[in-house]
């Protein structure tokens, strides 16, 4: 046994892709490809602007609404923190509330 501290090993350094593709929320997890098809919902409530009022549900319009919240805010509790997610559930969280009011 020595005392003297052997040199840290450097890591080698990522480019943008190796990063999408180790990170926790990656396009390899499930973390990065439930908000993908997430959008989906969100576009289908931006194509509701164009129909009457009178052909909108209100209900599913309050339900966009509480689980946009609900699921933002659980967004930011979770481990890792998928910001990618919070910020597809704030839009539909926005898109509810456009409809409702």
């Amino acid at each position: 046994q020595t005392t003297v501290a052997e040199p840290a090993v450097e890591a080698p350094k990522q480019n943008i892709f190796q990063k999408l593709w180790t990170s926790e929320v990656g396009v390899k997890t499930v973390h990065f490809w439930a908000p993908v098809m997430k959008w989906g919902v969100v576009l289908a409530g931006v194509g509701d602007f164009f129909r009457p009022a009178e052909k909108l549900s209100i209900t599913q319009n309050l339900a966009l609404m509480a689980t946009g919240s609900i699921w933002t805010r659980w967004c930011f509790v979770i481990r890792p923190q998928n910001m990618f997610l919070a910020a597809v559930n704030f839009c539909l969280f926005c898109v509810g509330t456009v409809q409702v009011s």
